[in-house]
């Protein structure tokens, strides 16, 4: 009786035009209808019973793979009903942050099967981001030749956070991987003999892709792309400018959308626009410094993006463009506004409901988002009236 006298409320001040504050203890609720600053739409559950969705990809037929954190692979039939396990997937290390992470198709899955998946896995020394691929069977039913294509290194015995770990492919076929500076060892983002805390751009069977800006430099790893990178959980290709976004976790505030240029340096732990957890500064303590490049957008308080994707389906015109990101902490939905690379506006949205993991449009032009929950949903968001 409590929650829907609240989530009556809710909508009531949501009519009025009192926005989404209003509804900061009420949960997602399915069949729920939100009215936004461009129009309503409408939150229904499209799958349940997933412990930690993290990652997911649409295939061409429009059923999605999804990961869960724990380790399992499962196929999301276009009514909503999950698959078992699929089998084949890597060991991964479950434990803190970690476990099955990201998946994404390889961009000639049609004709190839090919996926990849990142996950945390165990190496000598400790734990690591890493990156495998596999082939799905033809009836979907198991991953085939499943191989590891590139390790993080170095492996890490303290601290089970800040794998990073999303995927993402560029225009030009490339595979970029994010990958965390481990938490506990913040200077490994700056060194480039180090694969922590960078974004990496790899040819599909995990070499250093052709052109990388550390290429030839002695000393440095050729796969890395960007370095400077705090815990990247998101990857977006911009489709108006083809340019590469990054989303990032800062400590106690901090957090960034950035636009990813070859060879550049992003900070961290040098310079933040947030503090640490205890409240002391961060590096030098300033909020840039030469050389660095500055985000496109930044909070503080923090609101723990993960990930993020643009919205360029034909469900909601006046989200063309936009940039949607999966908020963790305070839990929502943020919607930017760009224009190119540059972010002009931004909308908040559930905002103060249920963690939000990962968020993705689907071939249906619908908007997907998944719950970071032990009891964890998908839900899609829908035109209303």
């Amino acid at each position: 009786m409590l929650r829907a006298t609240r989530r009556l409320a809710c909508l009531a001040a949501l009519g009025a035009g009192l926005g989404l504050a209003a509804c900061a203890s009420a949960p997602v609720s399915a069949q729920e209808t939100v009215r936004s600053e461009r129009g309503a739409f409408r939150v229904s559950e499209f799958a349940t019973g997933l412990d930690r969705p993290w990652g997911a990809a649409f295939l061409p037929d429009g059923r999605m793979l999804v990961t869960e954190r724990p380790g399992r692979l499962r196929l999301v039939a276009r009514d909503g009903k999950l698959s078992p396990a699929i089998p084949g997937v890597p060991e991964v290390v479950a434990a803190g942050q970690g476990g099955l992470l990201d998946v994404a198709l390889a961009p000639d899955f049609a004709t190839t099967r090919q996926i990849y998946v990142c996950l945390a896995g165990a190496a000598e020394g400790g734990v690591l981001t890493r990156l495998a691929t596999a082939t799905l069977s033809p009836d979907m039913s198991r991953l085939e030749g499943t191989r590891t294509l590139l390790d993080a290194a170095p492996a890490q015995s303290s601290g089970r956070n800040h794998y990073g770990c999303r995927i993402a492919f560029g225009r030009d076929g490339k595979l970029f991987l994010s990958t965390g500076e481990r938490f506990t060892n913040k200077p490994r983002a700056q060194d480039l003999a180090d694969l922590g805390g960078k974004v990496l751009r790899l040819e599909r069977d995990g070499r250093p892709a052709g052109g990388n800006p550390f290429l030839n430099r002695p000393g440095a790893r050729p796969e890395i792309f960007t370095y400077g990178h705090r815990n990247p959980q998101g990857l977006a290709v911009n489709p108006a400018t083809r340019s590469l976004i990054e989303i990032e976790f800062g400590a106690k505030g901090g957090d960034e959308v950035n636009l990813l240029r070859a060879g550049a340096n992003y900070g961290w732990p040098l310079v933040s626009h947030g503090t640490d957890y205890d409240g002391s500064p961060i590096g030098t303590g300033r909020a840039s410094a030469p050389g660095i490049e500055e985000p496109l957008r930044h909070w503080t308080p923090a609101i723990s993006p993960s990930g993020g994707n643009f919205y360029a389906g034909g469900a909601f015109p006046a989200w063309q463009g936009n940039l949607f990101l999966a908020a963790l902490n305070p839990p929502g939905l943020m919607r930017l506004t760009m224009d190119g690379d540059r972010v002009v506006a931004e909308e908040r949205m559930l905002w103060g409901r249920t963690r939000f993991r990962q968020v993705l449009p689907g071939p249906d032009g619908l908007l997907y988002i998944l719950t970071d929950e032990t009891r964890g949903r998908i839900l899609r968001l829908e035109p209303a009236p």
